[in-house]
């Protein structure tokens, strides 16, 4: 497979002529807003707030996205990066983790020829984790460079990149942390509240033209948990079966949805105190069915 060549320019006694990018007529050209006060530190950003901001087609320069909610996290991460626009792998779209997060600055300084941003991906770079009292020299003194280097250049940063940390967590004491919540957006992405929860598959639902009542929703929450990916594949198969201008049912959920082992055992027990034991042994049977553990 040849290699990639980017595209030969006009050179004239040492001064390169570099096309800017272009956009496509369907494709939107995302906004780069005005800046904060450097100076001034904002709070991290809510889900819903970082949702509308990207909906409107807005992009900031400097994101640091992290929580245990992966499927908002990695939902709306796929948001920056379609609003960023075409990836040339090496060229304007570089992937960076632990192995290689030493060479991030010099990934950002490096030219993206040909487009206007470079877009940067760091994934589980490990300089956000909360310290112990041993500390590791090199990380220790990677992420005071780094958030240094932040605060120094983030006029480079906005003009020239787009940085987004991914993260399982992050320690919101560590000098990193400050240097992005004050230069760019932090949002936290914790499991969502159950009125949350159900705003958000009321909206799926109503995108498909299916009804769900109140007391149904809840008890599909109360069956499949409370992890978002879960329940979209859930809802989606509920969906599925009941149709356009359809309403999903109790008896639906039962049929069709892959209960939480809680959810399980409650059943289980409820059956048993009714001397229900069909209902029991079906219980079981789906327990097996899904390699739970019976003990």
């Amino acid at each position: 497979m040849g290699h990639f060549c980017p595209k030969r320019t006009e050179v004239k006694k040492f001064k390169t002529s570099v096309p800017k990018r272009t956009f496509l007529s369907h494709q939107k050209r995302p906004i780069w807003p005005h800046r904060h006060e450097p100076n001034e530190r904002r709070k991290a950003m809510t889900i819903e707030n970082l949702e509308k901001e990207l909906k409107s087609g807005q992009l900031q320069s400097l994101y640091l996205l992290y929580g245990e909610e992966l499927y908002l996290l990695e939902t709306n991460l796929k948001k920056i990066k379609t609003l960023f626009g075409e990836c040339v792998k090496g060229i304007n779209f570089i992937m960076i983790d632990e192995q290689n997060v030493p060479e991030i600055i010099s990934d950002i300084e490096t030219p993206s020829f040909g487009y206007e941003k470079k877009l940067i991906i760091a994934r589980n770079t490990g300089l956000f984790k909360k310290e112990g009292k041993k500390k590791s020299g090199d990380t220790a003194k990677l992420k005071e460079k780094l958030a240094k280097y932040i605060e120094e250049n983030i006029k480079i940063i906005n003009e020239s990149v787009l940085l987004v940390f991914v993260e399982d967590e992050a320690d919101s004491k560590s000098t990193l942390y400050t240097a992005i919540e004050k230069n760019g957006i932090v949002c936290k992405f914790d499991f969502q509240k159950p009125n949350q929860i159900e705003q958000r598959i009321k909206t799926i639902c109503n995108a498909y033209k299916v009804n769900i009542d109140a007391q149904t929703m809840r008890y599909f929450i109360e069956c499949c948990g409370t992890n978002m990916q879960d329940l979209i594949n859930e809802i989606r198969k509920l969906i599925e079966y009941a149709g356009e201008n359809g309403t999903i049912k109790k008896e639906d959920i039962d049929k069709l949805s892959i209960k939480k082992l809680e959810s399980v055992i409650f059943d289980l027990t409820d059956d048993l105190g009714k001397k229900d034991i069909t209902g029991a042994l079906q219980v079981l049977q789906n327990l097996i069915y899904a390699k739970e553990p019976l003990a």
